[in-house]
Parts: C-alpha cells; sequence; structure tokens
C-alpha cells in the first residue's frame, strides 16, 4: 500500500468528505425552495424531497468513489479526457454558470439571515457574508482539509437545530404526511417548486466538490491497493450520515412551513416566513430559523467556491487563489442584492437554474463510473449504472416538463 494511503486509512475517524459536500443540501436554495412549496402547497411535495434524497445517496457515493480510486476530481478526469479546447471550455462555462447560480442563492440566504437578525441592509449583509466565506476558505487553503471539515460540520450542526426546533412545537400531520409521499403535481407552479427542489438537492457543485474532497482527504492511489476497500466502506457511512442529515433537515424545512405558514399571507418569503413563525411559534423559534439560516449561506457558500475552484482547475487547468475566486463570483450577487430584486424569488429561480445544470454533471459521473478502464475492478455494477441512468433520465424529464410549461404559459 502506498504510502500515503496507508498513513490515511489507519486512523479510525474515516468520516468528513460527505459532510462537508452534503451542506450543498442544506444552502438557502433549499430553505427557500421547501418553505415555499410547504407555505403555497401543503403537504403535497413531500414526495420531492424523498426522491431527490434518495437520488442524491447514489450520485453523492459515485462521486465520492470516483476521487477515492482514481485520486482525481471529476473535473480533472473530464478536463484531461476532452482533448478539444473549444469542448472544456463549453463544458467549463456551463458548470461556472451553474456554481455561480449557487454563490447567488448562498450570499442572498446569508444577507436576508443578517437583516433578520440585526436588521443589516441586503447590500451590507451580502458583503459581510462573502467576507465570512473568505476566512472559511483561509482555513482550508493554510490548515487543511480536516480543519476545514470541522467548522463546516460544526456550522451543519446549528443548521439542523435551527430548522427542526419549530418541529417540537407545531408537529406536521400524520395523515398530511403520508399524502405527501404520493407523487403528483397539482399546476405548474408545483412543477416549478418540484425542480428547484430537486435543483436544490441534487446540486451540480457538489457532485463536483465531493470528488475533489475525497482526493483531498485520501490523497492520490494505485485503484488495486488495499486500502481501498475499506476508503468505500467508509465513504458509504460518510454518504449515508450527510443525506440522513440533510434529507431530515430539508423535510423538516416543508413540515414546518405546511404546518404553520400554509395558507398564511406572505409566507412563501424567508421574511414573511420567519415573521409568521415569531407570530405563531415565539421569537424563539424565529431566531434559531435566522441563525440556521445564516449557518447555511456561511458554510454553503464556502463549499460552492471550493468546488468552482476546482472545476475552473479541472476543466480550464487554471488555479485562481479561493480568496481571488470568492471575491469574483460575488459580484452578482451582490448586483442582485443592490438592484433590490425580490431576495427570496431569486433563491428560488436560482435553484431551477440548478436543476438544468445536473444532467452535465451526472451524466458524465454515470458513464466514468461505469468504465473499467477508469475504476478497474471496482466499477459500478450494472443495476448501479441503471439506477444511475434512471435517475438523470428523471431530472432530465422533469426539466423538459418545466421548459414546456413555461413556454405556454400553463
Amino acid at each position: 500500500m502506498p504510502k500515503n494511503l496507508a498513513t490515511r486509512t489507519s486512523g479510525a475517524w474515516l468520516l468528513g468528505p460527505a459532510l462537508v459536500a452534503g451542506v450543498a443540501y442544506l444552502d438557502p436554495g433549499n430553505v427557500a425552495s421547501n418553505m415555499t412549496a410547504g407555505a403555497r402547497y401543503g403537504y403535497l411535495l413531500v414526495w420531492v424531497v424523498v426522491v431527490a434524497n434518495v437520488m442524491a445517496w447514489l450520485i453523492q457515493y459515485l462521486s465520492a468513489k470516483l476521487g477515492v480510486v482514481t485520486g482525481r476530481s471529476l473535473p480533472e478526469i473530464l478536463g484531461h479526457r476532452m482533448k478539444r479546447p473549444w469542448a472544456r471550455r463549453a463544458y467549463w462555462l456551463q458548470a461556472e454558470l451553474v456554481a455561480m447560480a449557487t454563490d447567488i442563492a448562498e450570499v442572498i440566504g446569508g444577507a436576508v439571515a443578517l437583516q433578520l437578525l440585526f436588521d443589516v441592509p441586503l447590500l451590507l449583509g451580502g458583503i459581510i457574508t462573502g467576507a465570512v466565506s473568505m476566512v472559511l476558505l483561509a482555513v482550508q487553503a493554510r490548515r487543511g482539509p480536516r480543519h476545514f471539515e470541522f467548522v463546516i460540520i460544526g456550522l451543519m450542526a446549528v443548521i439542523t437545530i435551527g430548522f427542526m426546533a419549530g418541529l417540537f412545537l407545531a408537529p406536521p400531520s400524520p395523515t398530511g404526511i403520508l399524502s405527501g409521499l404520493v407523487p403528483r403535481f397539482t399546476d405548474a407552479g408545483s412543477v416549478l417548486l418540484a425542480a428547484s427542489i430537486l435543483g436544490a438537492t441534487i446540486m451540480p457543485h457538489a457532485i463536483y466538490a465531493h470528488s475533489a474532497l475525497a482526493r483531498d482527504r485520501f490523497g492520490r492511489a494505485d485503484s488495486d491497493a488495499p486500502g481501498i476497500p475499506r476508503l468505500l466502506t467508509a465513504t458509504r457511512w460518510d454518504v449515508s450520515i450527510a443525506m440522513v442529515i440533510a434529507g431530515t433537515v430539508n423535510l423538516a424545512i416543508l413540515l414546518l412551513a405546511a404546518a404553520t405558514l400554509a395558507g398564511v399571507a406572505g409566507t412563501d418569503s424567508l421574511e414573511g416566513a420567519y415573521a409568521a413563525l415569531a407570530e405563531s411559534l415565539g421569537p424563539v423559534i424565529a431566531t434559531l430559523f435566522a441563525v440556521g439560516l445564516l449557518a447555511s449561506g456561511l458554510a454553503s457558500t464556502s463549499v460552492g467556491a471550493y468546488a468552482g475552484a476546482e472545476i475552473m482547475h479541472g476543466l480550464l487547468r487554471v488555479r485562481l487563489p479561493l480568496l481571488a475566486r470568492r471575491l469574483i463570483t460575488l459580484i452578482p450577487a451582490l448586483l442582485i442584492l443592490g438592484l433590490g430584486v425580490d431576495p427570496t424569488l431569486a433563491l428560488v429561480l436560482s435553484q431551477v437554474a440548478l436543476s438544468f445544470g445536473i444532467p452535465f454533471a451526472l451524466i458524465p459521473l454515470v458513464a466514468l463510473t461505469a468504465k473499467r478502464s477508469i475504476l478497474g475492478e471496482y466499477v459500478n455494477r450494472r443495476r448501479t449504472t441503471v439506477l444511475g441512468i434512471v435517475c438523470a433520465v428523471l431530472l432530465i424529464a422533469l426539466n423538459a416538463t418545466l421548459l414546456v410549461l413555461l413556454a405556454t404559459g400553463a
């Protein structure tokens, strides 16, 4: 076994990369999409959250497996396999636009949280969120992945408490939950929100990032190294824990909105939801919700910047310093905040944009992990590849349906 791998598999603590990538599933876009879905449609879209998290487990495991076995990230492998510069640049452009949509959601979410908690103007809140994220990225750059993981996992704990506290005072209806498990839509708006939930849950940048996080943690190794089976077992546990946490919190947000905010005017926005929670459940629950939103924005924007840097490095073979990239990607979000665009609407639409980037990340991931020339003996089993194809087809079909509905004004 290579020395690097032997060292990294000898410790008892192998979890972490999936928990960091899993923060992407708890970003402000998720909060806005799930809160809006519950407030507008009650329990109708519970099934979308459940299906999205089941699909996310498979997708994140495949991404992590690619990084563990090859010692390279998905963008690195794609950049190596795309021989024509124009193809790499075109692929990078769509991936970069997706990363920017992610940044928009996360910075806006942090800005809204600061306004709710401290009455900070949205533009200033966006600047503060960006500045704090730069501090977190400096931890990753200077102290290494383990310290970065500890910080992000700590923020994940704050997110979980903040978004789930309200359920103890306003338990959801068991009958409503069961009815929400039946797949169905009622109108174009419910399809739009379903696409938003999927875009917020199965995030393209998380697919790119997870393979890089696994590479950074476990290093490069020969595909026949004896430590890899142990790493893959630990990775399955890591992904399972991360997806259970993310899925539970996302479902809790929708259920809280369905139980408390359904039919209440103005609660399909984060500010309206905060005010309604304060009125119905008290200021403590509302404050915890805002704190969870702030932690969500800070953690997820740091992971998003990390993913964007990896996308650029892998596809363009250019590595910008993380902090410089953070400054550049703050611009679109700050422009939106400065122009006075409704922040909740911007969050939801950013998640719809993310859903259209999913196939560009998912199809290559499934294809690469099905190649024996890439993964050797760790290549996907046939049923795993089939399930990955099914996920991709379902996501593409939903996005195509959404486009038709929007085009016809249904």
